[in-house]
């Protein structure tokens, strides 16, 4: 694993975020390398580590970032292997492939190996969307040291139609089989979803200007886009959810933010784990969809407050210390 990072590409002027971010190459023990986003804030209660869902990169949060500092607190992202700037992982660079689950944490223990050298110091908080939400949950189970935790639609499981979930199951557990674990999975494109739905259909959000900033970075920057995932990723990511739906919380403070029209995710997987996460919160954002940070102004600041209060209940550890940012 890489030790000294070398600048990055930040395309500041589509990201919104706030001044004085930057970007940084790393390189995970395999070999592949990631795209860290850093947006420093001096004074700072502590950093968030921010994890992205599929076919997400760091750009896409630079106005989030902007909401933590309003709050007080900087920002740390990543471009998961695959998308974004980091190496993609299929032969085809249009669709989303993991060739394990686990390789994700990989990407996740060469950010956290990186914060020395980023001058990251202090609390640590995971605020972690769909997929992130999925990575993020495992990588609490291996240790991840933050004080508190927010998910917004985790990915603890896809939402699927019943008559659907045997059929998935078998078909992306026999494309390896048959020579088909990186064909993209049936009823999903190649090309970035923002561009090709239009907004009266999304599944995203339903705030137009939302949309509208999610669709110039698209158009800006098409070399961060990635299309549907692979037969590969599918099977990957529902044997993963499966693993951790049978896993215990972990002891770490949560609140997870559901929007009541989301059709992405599970919401049942969400309702359940709350339900059996020790002093866990589920907070249910009514109307919004499966971004909820990527919803209208009034939405987004209802959600950025409530997670800034989350966080800032934990900033001592459970010794009663206080860490310095």
């Amino acid at each position: 694993m890489t030790t000294h990072s070398e600048p990055a590409p930040l395309f500041s002027e589509h990201a919104d975020g706030p001044a004085g971010g930057y970007a940084r190459w790393i390189t995970a023990a395999d070999g592949v390398r990631l795209r860290l986003v850093h947006w420093p804030l001096e004074g700072a209660k502590g950093t968030v580590l921010l994890f992205p869902g599929r076919t997400e990169y760091a750009e896409k949060y630079g106005r989030a970032a902007v909401d933590l500092a309003a709050r007080g607190f900087a920002t740390l992202t990543v471009d998961w292997r695959g998308q974004g700037l980091a190496d993609r992982v299929a032969g085809d660079p249009a669709l989303g492939h993991v060739a394990r689950f686990s390789d994700y944490q990989l990407d996740v223990a060469a950010l956290t190996a990186a914060l020395p050298e980023l001058g990251v110091e202090g609390p640590l908080f995971l605020l972690a969307h769909s997929m992130g939400g999925c990575i993020g949950l495992r990588a609490l189970h291996a240790g991840l040291d933050v004080r508190a935790a927010a998910f917004t639609a985790p990915m603890w499981g896809i939402e699927l139609p019943a008559i659907l979930r045997p059929i998935a199951w078998m078909l992306s557990s026999a494309s390896h089989y048959l020579g088909m674990a990186e064909v993209l999975s049936p009823g999903t494109k190649s090309e970035t979803y923002v561009l090709f739905e239009p907004f009266e259909a999304n599944k995203l959000t339903t705030d137009a200007a939302m949309y509208d900033y999610m669709r110039r970075q698209a158009q800006a920057h098409p070399d961060l886009m990635i299309g549907g995932p692979t037969m590969k990723w599918l099977n990957e990511a529902l044997r993963e959810m499966l693993r951790l739906a049978r896993m215990p919380s972990p002891a770490v403070p949560c609140l997870t933010f559901l929007g009541t029209a989301e059709t992405i995710v599970s919401p049942q997987r969400i309702r359940d784990r709350m339900a059996a996460w020790p002093g866990g919160k589920l907070e249910l954002v009514e109307g919004a969809r499966h971004e909820v940070m990527m919803e209208g102004d009034e939405v987004r600041r209802r959600t950025f407050d409530a997670c800034a209060a989350h966080f800032e209940a934990h900033l001592t550890d459970t010794d009663g210390n206080r860490a310095s940012a």
